[in-house]
């Protein structure tokens, strides 16, 4: 007895799980009427036949490598692919495999007939997955052009009427509630807090930030609706005027990260906290009487005069402290042995196992493959302008992947030295200071009176529990102490 294994597959185009259901009857009547037995069964649900990028189909193809089945029986060919190359190419594979691919609908024979009226199948399918990929932006822009909606979720403000977005009075309140409060300089938090209070919520639960964010930078609110170069007014009905819309990006634009102070980098800005009331630490500047520019960290509670007294601190001062500590640490001899014996044991395993290379010789190859199937159609008489261009795509391919192979190789060629690699750590500890930052120092808790440094994975050494040496920078007494969960706490003498 022949066996055989099953697959479905259907797209978002108006079909359901009933679509599946159906072809898995139709599949399994055609296995029963041909003595076939169904070994499994492969299914792709909500996903295109224009690619192969489906789950399942790439896992039968796989599979198919073991012989263990004869055909593979789809409901229609379409079902399999709806790009006739991609078919080309699978059904080359399945056919070095021994497995024949059956469509229980369309009866091909196994003639010199079936194979052209086979190829007619594939090729009207390709067709009617692209006119249709054109009805479908064809269809959507004509949606726009009329105002309708067009699916997808409704902006918090509006609501459905039938096919049209119309205004929700109630929430569009709070919309404007937003924008008004946010363009006279009012804290998103506190915005949150204003609107909990006034019974406004969203889905349930008290808005967050982030949700703020998006619905004042979001430009339906002012009734413009942009779709690539379209510009669509009829859409979304304004609730937001033009001028509090620019007032609003204005303000939100200086107000982005790092953007208070372009020529002025913060190296520790947010990363820190206050250690009296719990609020981040921010970025201020300040002019002397002389009009000399002074530059502070400083605690946003007390800015906003929640009542923490929590000191400024000069920029320069502590980043100098909070580098000099974290180097100090990091350039302990245990701390680097350690560091250069692991990177070195990871050289190693790139040079036996490189996963970049591996991926690549076996696209490649896959490239062959599908070059030597282009060249056999074509030697089969099969030639048109879609060939010779997936043909010079596909050759293009295999130039670059053979390009970056190389480079590849000339990288496990280098090998580098212990001596090389404690001379690079040693330099970058002292010339990548926002680097280090960045990627060592999880949070800093800052205090009049000591700073708790909490780096993103822990260093383990053992403190000498002095309180100054030789190498204490001037006008600080500090001592520091490193335990398995990362901390770092030091006393020290503040700058005021």
């Amino acid at each position: 007895m022949k066996t055989a294994v099953i697959y479905a597959r259907y797209s978002s185009d108006n079909q359901t799980e009933q679509s599946i259901e159906g072809q898995l009857r139709v599949c399994q009547d055609y296995a029963k009427n041909h003595d076939i037995l169904i070994l499994d069964t492969y299914i792709d649900r909500a996903m295109t036949g224009t690619n192969d990028n489906r789950p399942d189909f790439q896992r039968m193809i796989k599979d198919s490598y073991r012989k263990e089945w004869d055909y593979i029986l789809v409901y229609k060919l379409d079902r399999f692919s709806r790009d006739k190359y991609a078919t080309a190419i699978h059904k080359r594979t399945l056919k070095n495999n021994g497995v024949k691919l059956i469509s229980a609908m369309e009866n091909i024979p196994d003639t010199p007939e079936g194979i052209i009226l086979e190829s007619l199948l594939e090729g009207m399918n390709q067709y009617y997955s692209a006119e249709l990929s054109q009805k479908v932006k064809r269809g959507m822009k004509e949606t726009r052009l009329k105002g309708n909606y067009q699916g997808g979720a409704i902006l918090y403000g509006y609501k459905l009427d039938g096919r049209k977005i119309v205004i929700d009075d109630y929430r569009a309140q709070a919309v404007v509630f937003m924008y008004e409060q946010y363009s006279k300089g009012v804290y998103v938090k506190d915005i949150i807090k204003a609107l909990t209070a006034k019974g406004y919520l969203y889905k349930g639960k008290p808005f967050k930030s982030n949700i703020i964010y998006n619905i004042l930078k979001n430009e339906k609110y002012s009734g413009i609706y942009r779709h690539g170069n379209e510009v669509v007014d009829n859409m979304y009905p304004q609730i937001i005027s033009r001028e509090l819309m620019d007032d609003v990006r204005k303000i939100a634009k200086a107000n982005s990260h790092g953007k208070r102070s372009v020529e002025v980098v913060y190296l520790l800005r947010h990363k820190m906290k206050c250690g009296l009331c719990g609020s981040s630490i921010t970025a201020e500047t300040g002019t002397s009487k002389s009009g000399k520019v002074k530059r502070y960290y400083k605690c946003l509670g007390r800015k906003r005069h929640s009542g923490c007294k929590k000191a400024m601190v000069r920029k320069d001062e502590l980043e100098k402290l909070i580098l000099d500590v974290t180097v100090k640490q990091l350039s302990s001899p245990k701390v680097i042995d350690k560091v250069v014996d692991g990177l070195i044991e990871m050289q190693e395993r790139q040079l036996q196992a490189n996963s970049v290379i591996a991926a690549m010789e076996k696209e490649i190859r896959q490239t062959e493959t599908a070059i030597s199937n282009i060249m056999a159609a074509i030697e089969s008489g099969v030639f048109t302008g879609s060939t010779a261009r997936r043909l010079k795509e596909l050759e293009s391919r295999q130039e670059e992947l053979e390009r970056q192979i190389l480079i590849e190789r000339s990288k496990q060629a280098v090998k580098l030295k212990e001596s090389d690699i404690r001379k690079y750590y040693e330099q970058a500890l002292r010339s990548e200071p926002q680097m280090l930052i960045n990627f060592l120092i999880k949070e800093i808790i800052l205090y009049d009176d000591k700073i708790e440094i909490y780096l993103n994975s822990p260093i383990r050494t053992n403190p000498d529990g002095g309180t100054s040496d030789d190498d204490t920078p001037s006008g600080l007494l500090f001592y520091s102490e490193i335990i398995e969960t990362g901390l770092i706490q030091m006393q020290i003498e503040m700058y005021v």
